[in-house]
């Protein structure tokens, strides 16, 4: 089934969201309401949301802001969706760079993170790391219709996550 759109309507967006937690609801927010008005389908815009509010998360926690400011709460980080003409969706997030490269952890199972980019493996078609001249870092995700979840970049399980739907966490504008 083809999506036809009727109306034009963007099909891309960014937002400067502030590094700190403040933002990330209405990032997640923002996004839902775009990608459903875009025919996105619900599985994609639920998995997408996830995502981006994981890689919020990991750029406050570990990135520093983009342009001068080097304190958390200082400065912003740029969230970014497009979809593509065949319904791809790529999900981005740019900070200014931290002293680690974004890599998978392996936590241990009463660790209180370390499982974010392991779920963004499970729920991702692709993702990597771009780095800018100018010391900036994208970590981007490719979420699409239909892929299978067990056979993305990782191996599609984080251990103690089983059976939980994440979904509904993050429907609230936060």
């Amino acid at each position: 089934m083809a999506l036809v759109v009727a109306q034009e309507v963007p099909t891309s967006s960014s937002m400067a969201v502030p590094h700190g937690p403040a933002g990330v609801g209405q990032a997640r927010h923002r996004m839902r309401e775009q990608l459903r008005s875009y025919g996105v389908s619900d599985s994609v815009v639920d998995d997408a949301v996830l995502i981006l509010s994981e890689l919020l998360s990991n750029a406050c926690r570990h990135g520093r802001p983009l342009g001068r400011h080097t304190d958390v709460g200082e400065g912003d980080v740029r969230a970014a969706w497009r979809v593509d003409g065949t319904g791809g969706l790529t999900v981005e997030v740019t900070d200014g760079g931290g002293p680690t490269r974004p890599i998978p952890a392996t936590p241990s199972v009463t660790a209180r993170g370390g499982r974010g980019l392991n779920i963004i493996s499970a729920l991702a078609e692709e993702w990597g790391v771009r780095d800018s001249s100018s010391g900036e870092v994208t970590v981007w995700v490719v979420v699409s219709e239909g892929h299978d979840h067990d056979h993305g970049h990782g191996s599609g399980h984080v251990p103690g996550l089983d059976g939980l739907d994440f979904a509904d966490a993050f429907d609230d504008a936060g």
